[in-house]
């Protein structure tokens, strides 16, 4: 097997990487200093869909972690990139938060419940009857089913909530239509986060605390990876994958020294 190039950017996930309900993982700091002075090329990645690019610059920043809008790509900003490459200036039925709406005016497109082209399922706390009973009826009706990300739970401080995944299986199940997930682990989110900092697989690394959306995201896209033991996979459960992560660290504090 040819030896793997040196590692000259960096992807990693947020939640259970950097920080842990709304507290920063001791090391994130220093990491994400050391990947600005650095220059490489860098993106911190969520399959969260609520917030834009700019309230996650905000929200990181008061946490004491400095990472550009630039350098955040989000499953909402990987979903409208799809949908602009897919139908340019099309129309869409949304379910969702500012993050996903904001993305998709962002591409021009039409936020409509009247024959749109696409239902677009995203995360919000306030899943709405109503919206998915619209949602079922326009796919029923011929819209294609596209959803932000396939996670079926998501944190918060009382617990797991359902997430995109739970009620994309909800509706799913009312309409016989599969969505197509744009989020980790589709290695379209990504080939398209590789694209916007200019850089390739091969010389690339991706940073995860989960198997079945970072590791295998990163794997499936020809990256190096790298799984942390501060979020949801514990050492056991590694082993009950079929595939593995090419490193297993403590935490984010043990890659400072490799950027």
């Amino acid at each position: 097997m040819s030896e793997r190039k040196p590692i000259d950017s960096w992807l990693t996930d947020m939640d259970g990487v950097l920080i842990h309900e709304g507290v920063p993982i001791p090391g994130a700091d220093a990491f994400v200093k050391k990947l600005r002075d650095s220059g490489k090329p860098f993106l911190v990645l969520t399959n969260n869909s609520i917030y834009t690019a700019r309230d996650l610059h905000a929200r990181l920043k008061r946490m004491g972690l400095d990472v550009p809008v630039e350098n955040i790509w989000t499953s909402a900003l990987a979903t409208a990139e799809f949908l602009d490459d897919q139908r340019p200036g099309g129309t869409a039925y949304v379910i969702g938060e500012a993050g996903l709406t904001t993305a998709l005016h962002d591409i021009g497109y039409v936020l409509t419940d009247h024959e749109p082209d696409y239902v677009v399922l995203g995360e919000t706390r306030t899943y709405s009857f109503e919206a998915m009973t619209k949602a079922v009826r326009l796919i029923r009706g011929g819209a294609r089913f596209i959803a932000t990300n396939p996670d079926e739970t998501g944190p918060s401080t009382e617990g797991p909530l359902p997430a995109t995944g739970a009620v994309a299986a909800l509706i799913t199940k009312a309409t016989g239509k599969q969505p197509y997930f744009a989020g980790k682990p589709n290695p379209l989110m990504m080939r398209t986060g590789l694209n916007a900092i200019g850089a390739h697989s091969e010389s690339s690394a991706m940073i995860g605390d989960r198997m079945d959306t970072d590791v295998l995201a990163g794997l499936e896209a020809g990256m190096r990876t790298f799984l942390v033991l501060t979020g949801l996979t514990t050492p056991e459960e590694i082993e009950r994958y079929p595939y593995r992560p090419s490193e297993v660290v403590d935490s984010i504090a043990d890659l400072v020294d490799r950027v």
